[in-house]
């Protein structure tokens, strides 16, 4: 395996199986999972009817066709998914992962605009492929300057560093840096604005509510497509809304997906305006996205979701855990900025004497959390952001543990 390709903790775990919010590890250990596969295992493990729909699919014999031929779990399922978006007269297309997604939400508003200009957000993270690459403002995760795009990066999540500013004073700055970056940066035609509504690598940072909006008045001066990255923000994780833009009141052009809706197995996918999905010249295919036992897991998941109303448990719970760690983090050092919308939480540390991000106490305090039997994970700019996104199937007792777990493991590392 390439170097890398990192492991978690100082004695990596190997995970041999789940139940619920649970998993085992390969010397018999048990712990709470308070990051679900990053953010993958939405409805946590062994759930009977996910498992039921891909044994069903199992026992015709098919497992893959391609989209050479029709599948109808997909098909049934674009159809959900194109309503659930609220963009007009909406079209799917499956990929494997959020990755493929955004490459395929960038294909499409370049080659809609004939324009290889491309916006986003400083500090986020859309994968790991070139495209997707050259259009994450982490330098961490950047791994060449190199790329297909042209691309300039906005404020929006940095709210943070403007502490002078009031709330509104910080959305007309935003708003303005968006456009003297297209009066004085850019070329006409820029084909797209990407943004996470909450960045997932980025350490759960999010730009205010409104933002968006904002940014989608000036956008459609100048016709510039509007793309939201929903592979962590999707299917009603942020608890108050089912995807993390509508927390703005705008709709996008396009939104891509991929993590949870699957609950484990592989399927992303771009949910966009059918025109613009339809504008491609050439030929396209995706030999496994979208495949007979990915779209049965996902329709069996999604179902799940919205019976269970799992969006309402997310809003509720994640507000008890943020309040939780807010009340600790005010008697600790080290702890400094917890954040988060429905089952999507984080906490910023720093070292008590300089107010630097401390990677290190992130590191120590995930051991701590482990040895306690909770999983979490981290994140941010500097690597000092512990992620919490447990399975939006969480109940109130072990969202209680969890929290316990979380407070005394942050005390431990003081």
């Amino acid at each position: 395996m390439p170097r890398w390709v990192s492991l978690y903790y100082d004695d990596p775990i190997e995970i041999v199986s789940g139940k619920g919010r649970r998993v085992t590890d390969s010397d018999g250990r048990s712990y709470l999972d308070f990051f679900g596969g990053i953010l993958t295992n939405m409805l946590g493990y062994d759930v009977p009817e996910v498992r039921e729909a891909v044994e069903r699919q199992l026992r015709t014999g098919v497992a893959h066709t391609s989209t050479l031929y029709l599948i109808r779990a997909q098909v049934e399922l674009a159809e959900r998914i194109a309503e659930l978006s609220g963009i007009a007269n909406a079209k799917v297309f499956f990929t494997n992962s959020g990755t493929e997604a955004n490459e395929t939400a960038l294909l499409l508003a370049t080659h809609a605009r004939r324009s290889d200009q491309v916006l986003a957000l400083r500090n986020s993270y859309h994968g790991r492929s070139y495209a997707a690459t050259a259009v994450t403002g982490n330098r961490s995760w950047k791994n060449s300057s190199l790329s297909p795009v042209n691309v300039h990066y906005l404020h929006g999540t940095d709210r943070a560093r403007f502490p002078h500013l009031s709330d509104e004073e910080f959305l007309a700055f935003c708003a303005d840096d968006l456009q003297h970056v297209l009066d004085t940066a850019t070329a006409t035609d820029v084909a797209c604005l990407i943004v996470e509504p909450v960045q997932g690598v980025g350490g759960f940072t999010a730009a205010p509510d409104g933002l968006l909006a904002r940014y989608r008045e000036i956008l459609d001066r100048y016709g510039i497509l509007l793309v939201s990255d929903e592979v962590q923000t999707g299917w009603g994780r942020t608890g108050e809304h089912f995807w993390g833009i509508q927390a703005h009141g705008v709709t996008p052009h396009v939104m891509t997906f991929a993590k949870g809706l699957g609950n484990g197995f592989a399927i992303g996918g771009v949910v966009a305006e059918g025109t613009l999905m339809d504008a491609l010249p050439a030929n396209g295919i995706s030999t496994f996205g979208g495949n007979p036992i990915a779209t049965a897991a996902a329709g069996a998941t999604l179902d799940y979701l919205l019976a269970h109303d799992l969006q309402a448990n997310a809003d509720r719970l994640g507000r008890l855990l943020v309040d939780g760690l807010r009340s600790a983090a005010g008697r600790l050092p080290i702890a400094r900025d917890v954040r988060g919308k429905g089952l999507m939480f984080a906490v910023d540390l720093i070292d008590p004497g300089t107010g630097a991000p401390s990677p290190s106490l992130a590191a120590r305090v995930m051991e701590h959390a482990r040895e306690r039997g909770l999983l979490i994970g981290k994140g941010g700019l500097y690597g000092h952001t512990l992620r919490m996104a447990p399975p939006l199937t969480l109940t109130e007792d072990e969202a209680g543990e969890g929290l316990g777990i979380l407070r005394d493991s942050l005390a431990a590392a003081c």
